[in-house]
């Protein structure tokens, strides 16, 4: 029986993922500047941008990897009709998120609507019902499902705001059945704070991919992470700077774990964009190899030449995907 993910250009079956780049970004934007500011936002004209970034995913398709999960939320400038005019002109699999960024505070509309109050005397969150319709109706008026949801977890740990994230996209998940990508904070060991409240909602961890948990080397968390039986997310490949592990430690710990057995909860990725508004510091001179390309080019080799199989990295980048997406139904 053939399973479907929601994206962009609509339903397609599992089995027609192929490799899969599970934590990326089309455009990254500040919504109101973008709003008002549109040439600050865009760095000049929005047009070039979108052309950019069509070649962009023109030349990922060309390197053999066939979708790209987008998890630009709210919070992130999430703009899906941007992203469906540029699905139009090439042929990849987008698949989109909802959720919420914050490391913190939630936005004021967000914050005064809390549960059993006078503004929001329901019991039920409005993040959750905000969450359910974006995957059951479509985002605005696109027509576009979100496949995926998405919260965060960082240093400041879980505020108010952040829990409240955490326990409605939880909710979401479980009333819907779509699966579960984070944002963590791998150095402060969030995605321990995040298994343990989607635990208390009654959430299958193995249907929760910790993100970022490549920004370590700590071997004994991230197995933690995957014994409690979520996928972790090494997807920051291409980010090497002082406060982050070098190409050669994040490849190396990828295949530590693979030697042990790992290979099949684990993903990889970048957590690139084809353009944010944060450019001025992200730029390319300091990061040349933060683009999505770096995976197919440059770090399934070294993995190879590490010792890891074709078959662990067709298991990274196709089957664990695969599973995550096909793993079905509200429960």
């Amino acid at each position: 029986m053939t399973t479907y993910v929601e994206t962009v250009r609509g339903p397609v079956g599992t089995d027609r993922l192929g490799p899969t780049l599970m934590h990326e970004h089309v455009f990254t934007l500040s919504t109101e500047i973008a709003a008002n500011y549109p040439a600050l936002a865009w760095s000049g004209d929005k047009a070039t941008r979108i052309t950019e970034a069509v070649a962009k995913l023109e030349t990922l398709k060309a390197h053999g990897v066939d979708s790209l999960v987008d998890l630009t939320v709210l919070g992130l400038g999430r703009d899906v009709a941007t992203v469906a005019e540029i699905n139009a002109q090439v042929d990849i699999n987008i698949v989109v998120a909802t959720g919420l960024y914050t490391y913190d505070e939630l936005p004021g509309a967000i914050e005064c609507r809390r549960p059993g109050t006078r503004v929001w005397p329901s019991d039920r969150d409005v993040l959750v019902d905000l969450f359910v319709a974006d995957i059951t109706e479509g985002i605005v008026d696109t027509g576009v499902k979100a496949g995926i949801l998405k919260c965060c977890t960082e240093v400041q740990g879980l505020t108010p705001g952040v829990e409240r994230v955490l326990r409605a996209v939880a909710r979401a998940h479980r009333e819907t059945g779509v699966p579960i990508s984070t944002h963590t904070n791998a150095g402060a060991r969030t995605g321990l704070d995040q298994q343990r409240v989607f635990a208390e909602e009654g959430v299958d961890l193995s249907r929760v991919v910790i993100g970022h948990s490549g920004d370590t080397t700590d071997l004994d968390y991230l197995r933690q992470l995957m014994d409690e039986g979520s996928v972790i997310g090494m997807d920051r490949c291409g980010i090497y700077r002082r406060s982050m592990p070098t190409f050669e430690e994040r490849v190396a710990t990828i295949a530590a774990l693979a030697a042990e057995g790992y290979a099949d909860r684990m993903v990889l990725s970048h957590d690139a964009s084809c353009h944010l508004d944060l450019l001025p510091w992200f730029e390319p001179e300091r990061f040349p190899r933060w683009h999505y390309t770096h995976v197919p080019d440059e770090v399934l080799p070294a993995l190879r030449a590490q010792g890891v199989t074709a078959e662990q990295t067709e298991q990274m980048m196709t089957v664990n995907p695969r599973r995550i997406f096909e793993t079905q139904g509200a429960y």
